[in-house]
């Protein structure tokens, strides 16, 4: 009897230990798996911008039609959440910490405000020297970045935009400027150039200052557009035409490759219950896919 006893603990324990490993191994599975959140065509050809609010409710600009901006609740439920006036399309998202939404607005060279809760919108700052405001980053403290492409010309600029609207140009005559991110602990500035396929690093100041350009990747072919850290430091970037987001470590390493069902990844953001969830928007499907990976976002993580 003492024997069966033994045999039947040992039977449990090895069905206990193989439950585990094949969920574990099922959970591990599930990383990076491209799906699609939104319908195809749910959004229009100018997909961009994602940015995800405290509550989780996932925002990305022009869905159904260019000038809005569109919300897709935890739920899962999609409508508009705001037109913008004056003709405005925007691009980047981000939130400061009031939780007020920031949007690159690049028809009129704005930086727009929404009060998320009457939804009435403001112009933050406005600088007519931008080409186009396109990507914006932002810090703790509310410090905001915005990439500037000049297409037409194969340029671009980097500008900051303080708490009190103030434009400063921090480098002109660069490549076409778009993504672009603040690390973890704030001390880097990363800018790609998405036609030289160049990502720079930046060591940036207390202040906002950004100097020690020096590369951190370059890739071989097709382009690149936005791109966000994670608590780690990782940089994950979409390759525009190449249908990827490359995982990026803080050294400049290639660490993986996520494949996407489009091909022209426009932006990207970090949401999701546990912040594990990466959106991107999609330019040739006009929707939205998700993934999830192991580590939160560096912006998600300040939200909490």
């Amino acid at each position: 009897m003492k024997r069966l006893i033994q045999v039947s603990c040992f039977l449990y324990l090895v069905t206990v230990l193989s439950c585990n490993t094949t969920n574990h191994n099922t959970a591990a599975e599930a990383l990076y798996k491209s799906t699609d959140l939104t319908a195809v065509n749910s959004f229009t050809s100018g997909a961009e911008g994602p940015g995800v609010d405290k509550a989780g409710n996932l925002y990305a600009v022009n869905f159904q039609h260019e000038g809005s901006v569109g919300i897709i609740t935890p739920a899962g439920q999609s409508s508009i959440f705001v037109e913008l006036p004056n003709g405005s399309v925007g691009n980047g998202i981000r939130f400061n910490s009031k939780g007020e939404m920031l949007i690159a607005d690049y028809t009129n060279h704005n930086i727009l405000k929404v009060d998320m809760a009457t939804k009435a919108i403001g112009v933050y700052a406005h600088e007519a020297a931008m080409s186009q405001p396109n990507d914006i980053a932002i810090t703790k403290k509310d410090m905001l970045f915005a990439s500037d492409p000049n297409w037409k010309a194969g340029t671009g600029s980097i500008w900051r935009i303080d708490t009190d609207g103030k434009v400063t140009l921090l480098e002109a005559n660069m490549g076409t400027a778009n993504g672009i991110e603040v690390s973890p602990d704030e001390k880097t500035l990363y800018v790609n150039e998405s036609v030289q396929r160049k990502v720079w690093a930046y060591d940036l100041s207390s202040n906002g200052n950004v100097s020690n350009k020096r590369l951190l990747i370059e890739f071989p072919d097709f382009g690149m557009d936005g791109m966000r850290c994670d608590v780690n430091g990782n940089l994950y970037i979409a390759r525009w035409g190449k249908g990827v987001v490359a995982k990026v470590s803080p050294k400049g390493e290639l660490l993986k490759e996520i494949l996407l069902s489009g091909k022209k990844c426009s932006n990207i953001a970090f949401g999701g219950a546990d912040g594990k969830t990466v959106y991107v928007t999609l330019q040739d499907r006009n929707n939205i896919e998700s993934f999830k990976v192991e580590a939160p976002g560096r912006e998600w993580k300040i939200k909490k």
